[in-house]
């Protein structure tokens, strides 16, 4: 495959303005991620309809100008399972990349399972097996190879072939205001991702008191500008159990926190000081400026029942050749049949009581419930054995 490899700012900015204004680009990243406190962009691969290009972001620190590119200049742009990739031009950029179309969340409208792999889709649409001989390379070593470079070019070269496909498949089946919803709430998501602290995402925090919050809190901001500073993942500088362990015992002595197990051998030595003082800041708070208690997800567990209407849920899948993956998980499930019970809070918003969502499953969770659906074995020589049909008894049915 051809491409070409881009070093310099004066190439960049050539690249960027050639390609300012047309209807389509595809890109991609290489990126290390391991015990970083962010991935390391190391390689960004762009193909337009006339050429690929690598962009050595190991070489060339500023990629402003192509931020600014795909975020102002292009129709729309491509990428696949683009998670990390919409995280770098959004921390770089503050914006999100122009009509982001991702091939992963396309695929799931089109009956690929979700989340599928690129190398899945384009054997699929392609026939083309691509190589995966570079999966565990070590991207910020430089120079980098003929062959990474090729196997790093093969990651955008069949990306406009799969969206001009799965494009005209949404078109085709009506889903296109589907899948334009999804993806704004994906990206959606992202952000308050980056924007909300990072101590309101770790887990069971719903089990804690306001003050052992406050400490959560607290360690929290700590950990993070101290791993910020040393390029460290910050759970390598205080790991999550340690820190909810820390808050739940709520004591600021440094011999009792030195004590608790695992801390000794998992945490450095040097930290332990600064780890009680984060303590004695939070307990010091007044009452008034704790953080609020943290309500817990609605959850129900409905046992037999979830497992049936989780199968009605595949088979909905199945007929309307949909991913099971993209439209809910188990939970989700329970939580709308929950609902439709009485079992929870009709005010709570629940992701299979709204959008597309909605549409798909709502109806026929209500009618499958009420008994006017029924699922039965159609043929135990399909391939999908089972199916769903409109109930009508007979005369003689009690």
């Amino acid at each position: 495959m051809k491409f070409d490899l881009i070093t310099t700012d004066q190439e960049l900015q050539q690249f960027c303005t050639e390609t300012a204004g047309q209807d389509f680009l595809g890109f991609d990243t290489e990126f290390v991620s391991e015990n970083l406190y962010r991935p390391q962009l190391c390689l960004v691969q762009a193909a337009t309809r006339q050429r690929t290009v690598l962009i050595d972001s190991m070489v060339i620190r500023d990629l402003t100008p192509f931020w600014s590119l795909i975020c102002n200049q292009i129709e729309t742009v491509v990428a696949h399972a683009a998670r990390e990739e919409f995280l770098f031009c959004y921390r770089e950029s503050g914006q999100r990349p122009s009509n982001l179309f991702d091939l992963q969340i396309a695929a799931g409208f089109a009956g690929f399972d979700y989340p599928a792999a690129y190398s899945t889709l384009v054997e699929a649409h392609t026939g083309t097996r691509l190589a995966k001989g570079e999966t565990r390379t070590d991207w910020r070593v430089r120079p980098l190879s003929q062959r990474q470079m090729q196997y790093a070019a093969q990651d955008v070269e069949h990306l406009l072939v799969l969206y001009e496909r799965f494009q005209r498949g949404l078109e085709r089946r009506g889903r296109t205001g589907w899948y334009r919803e999804e993806v704004t709430a994906w990206m959606n998501q992202l952000e308050e991702f980056e924007r909300s602290p990072a101590w309101i995402r770790l887990s069971g925090l719903n089990r804690l008191s306001r003050r052992s919050l406050a400490i959560v809190r607290e360690l929290s901001s700590w950990r993070d500008q101290t791993a910020s500073a040393v390029n460290r993942s910050p759970r390598r500088i205080l790991p999550d159990d340690l820190l909810l362990e820390i808050a739940k015992r709520g004591e600021a002595d440094a011999a009792r926190v030195k004590a608790i197990r695992g801390l000794s051998n998992r945490v450095s030595g040097k930290h332990l000081p600064e780890i009680v003082d984060q303590v004695q800041a939070a307990m010091a708070i007044p009452e008034a400026d704790l953080p609020e208690k943290i309500r817990g997800a609605p959850s129900v567990n409905l046992g037999i029942l979830g497992q049936f209407l989780q199968t009605g849920l595949n088979l909905i899948c199945v007929r309307e050749k949909i991913a099971p993956g993209l439209v809910a998980n188990v939970q989700d499930v329970r939580d709308l049949a929950g609902r439709m019970l009485g079992m929870l809070d009709p005010e709570e918003p629940l992701r299979l009581d709204s959008g597309w969502r909605r549409e798909i499953v709502g109806t026929a969770f209500s009618e499958l419930l009420s008994g006017k659906l029924a699922l039965r074995v159609a043929s135990v020589n399909r391939e999908q054995p089972l199916e769903i049909v409109r109930w009508e008894p007979g005369e003689n049915s009690q």
